[in-house]
């Protein structure tokens, strides 16, 4: 596997024109993917605490699992850092919470299931960056639970943070970004990444419709990027009673894995 992730990354050199580099990550199979997505709970203190356990499977140190409280809310944001040779960070965030209407399966478990894949993805090499994996909670609310967390930490500590990757509804089409809203270099490197593994990748854009959770890193002026599957045919299933497992396809999902999981690991070179 490293061979032909290596001949990958030869072939982005080429798209980009920069220097070959070795991108080293961990492919986690298919159906461990699909069976991460499958442990949807309706309820959502049991999805913070599913995805909890599902971090920790995934070979997040115990020490490096945390739960952040967050004020007047019952459920926590959930929070796994793995540490690099750096403090400089690199945020792969995704809220756990979905409304009552239907499993919330897409809306956003699948966003917050494919945290620990992409975590298993990186652990094995060493890496420069920090990565911090957060499951966030109330964003149904209004945002709260990325609120909560970028208010309180430092202006220091905002600052070590140079990529907030969010990842919100997943696998209802082919893998969407919010290019309107996301850092340019994000998105070009993004851009260059799904076409050196020649796998789709389309601007949508929710402007006028919707908020996503790196709209509160936004606000400190950290640069995010968004990465959905939202489309004008798919819009209605979000908080609706179609939003259960059978409206996810699978293989649009595994592919969005995949797409994620070699962005991440290339960010770690690509970032200063």
């Amino acid at each position: 596997m490293w061979q032909r992730v290596f001949l990958l990354f030869a072939m982005l050199a080429v798209v980009t024109g920069a220097p070959a580099q070795s991108i080293h990550f961990t492919q986690v199979p298919k159906d461990v993917v699909e069976q991460r997505l499958h442990e949807v709970k309706k309820d959502n203190v049991e999805r913070e605490a599913t995805l909890k356990r599902m971090l920790a499977e995934a070979g997040c140190d115990p020490a490096a699992l945390t739960e952040l409280p967050v004020k007047h809310e019952k459920i926590p944001n959930v929070v796994c850092i793995m540490k690099g040779s750096s403090d400089s960070v690199i945020l792969v965030g995704a809220h756990s919470d979905h409304v009552k209407n239907g499993e919330g399966a897409a809306d956003n478990w699948s966003g917050a299931a494919m945290l620990p894949s992409l975590l298993q993805s990186l652990l094995k090499t060493p890496r420069k960056h920090t990565y911090v994996f957060i499951g966030f909670t109330a964003e149904e609310k209004g945002l709260v639970g990325s609120d909560a967390y970028t208010h309180d930490l430092s202006k220091e500590d905002r600052a070590k943070i140079l990529a907030m990757v969010d990842i919100d509804t997943l696998g209802l089409s082919p893998t969407k970004v919010w290019a309107s809203r996301a850092d340019k270099k994000l998105l070009g490197e993004l851009m260059r990444v799904a076409t050196s593994m020649k796998l789709p990748l389309q601007a949508m854009n929710a402007d006028q419709v919707g908020a996503a959770d790196s709209f509160s890193f936004d606000k400190y002026k950290i640069p995010t990027i968004a990465i959905h599957s939202i489309t004008q045919q798919t819009f209605s299933i979000l908080h609706s009673d179609k939003d259960t497992l059978a409206a996810v396809h699978m293989d649009e999902y595994y592919d969005t894995y995949r797409l994620l999981a070699v962005y991440l690991a290339d960010l770690d070179n690509v970032l200063p």
